[in-house]
């Protein structure tokens, strides 16, 4: 691993080649801001990068290397671990493809493996089409279901980070259905310690966390649904017993605004869209998606893979942008506690 002072190391997964990834990436990378906090490597292929390169037109040269103990990490370079897995001839911009599905899957779990070696301080994701990694063969419902199967951890959450807002999920992709049984007491707490976890490695040493309900006004007083009183207010309690700083049920409606106004360090959604619209409503290009529970630092960008923009080079880069400094933030964070510092 590297050295106390030095930049963290970043594996970056180019995403679907289908779509906007390749392209946001020659932004991102052209950037001084981006290269004073981190030494980036794209892990994909290096001739999509360099028909991105082409496209959006950005300053800088893309290089291609076998292993990450080639890279100079010269501003002026896109180094990347050239996986040679797109054959260019059969790539249709746009368009959902088990070839780039199966790309994309290459790429996510040789940056696993050079994180989890050691020879990267953390991973930064690039949109990828669930469809297209089905089709391919690799039965997961995203990135998150992925990386925890790569890295044999069962107990992940995704936590979206927009500005000062926080949120984590109890659960994510699964039918409402479901997602309304998730709603128990164990899982309520995993995900608070998660989060907990989380967000102290963003620099918040004591984390004040407020848990929204599941029902409008987190049940009423049991008049509009007992799931809050049965199963959130226990594990609320558990928490604090076990020293967390936690209130709840919040009514969902609000505690997303308050959290954002300063009153709580994050909030825990129960399902998905909970979530996601309070963050997704701050800019979605501003967002980054992180993983809590996997024994690697994991950031990602928060849109998808825009495949209607694939191909102009007018990909938004902001949400790339702030993944990559927050893995950095994260990393160095990590490299701090693991000193002793």
């Amino acid at each position: 691993m590297s050295g106390a002072k030095e930049r963290p190391l970043l594996a970056i997964t180019m995403g679907d080649p289908a779509g906007t990834g390749p392209e946001i990436l020659t932004k991102s990378l052209a950037e001084a801001e981006i290269r004073q906090v981190c030494r980036p490597v794209v892990i994909g292929d290096a001739a999509t990068m360099k028909e991105a390169l082409a496209i959006t037109g950005c300053p800088g040269e893309v290089r291609a290397i076998e292993d990450v103990s080639e890279a100079r990490f010269d501003p002026g370079l896109i180094e990347v671990v050239d996986l040679a897995n797109v054959d260019l001839g059969r790539l249709e911009r746009g368009r959902v493809n088990a070839m780039c599905g199966q790309a994309a899957y290459e790429s996510i779990e040789r940056a696993t493996r050079l994180t989890l070696a050691g020879t990267a301080d953390a991973i930064v994701t690039s949109a990828i089409s669930k469809e297209a990694l089905n089709n391919a063969g690799h039965r997961f419902d995203g990135h998150t279901g992925l990386l925890a199967h790569l890295c044999e951890a069962p107990d992940v959450t995704m936590m979206l980070v927009a500005g000062t807002l926080r949120v984590a999920h109890v659960s994510t992709h699964v039918a409402l259905r479901e997602a309304i049984e998730r709603v128990r007491p164990e899982r309520i707490l995993k995900v608070l310690e998660l989060a907990h976890d989380g967000i102290r490695r963003l620099g918040v040493e004591r984390p004040r966390l407020a848990v929204a309900g599941l029902n409008p006004h987190a049940g009423e007083g049991g008049l509009f649904g007992d799931e809050d009183s049965k199963h959130i207010t226990p594990a609320v309690a558990e928490a604090r017993r076990r020293g967390f700083d936690v209130s709840g049920p919040h009514p969902g409606d609000t505690v997303f605004f308050r959290t954002l106004q300063g009153e709580f360090d994050g909030a825990i959604a129960m399902y998905h869209d909970q979530g996601h619209v309070a963050a997704k409503m701050l800019g979605i290009w501003l967002g980054v998606n992180v993983t809590l529970g996997l024994p690697v630092i994991r950031t990602s960008v928060e849109h998808g893979t825009s495949f209607d923009k694939a191909g102009q080079g007018t990909a938004d880069p902001r949400s790339m942008n702030e993944a990559l400094k927050l893995a950095s933030t994260m990393a160095m964070t990590r490299r701090s506690d693991s000193n002793g510092s």
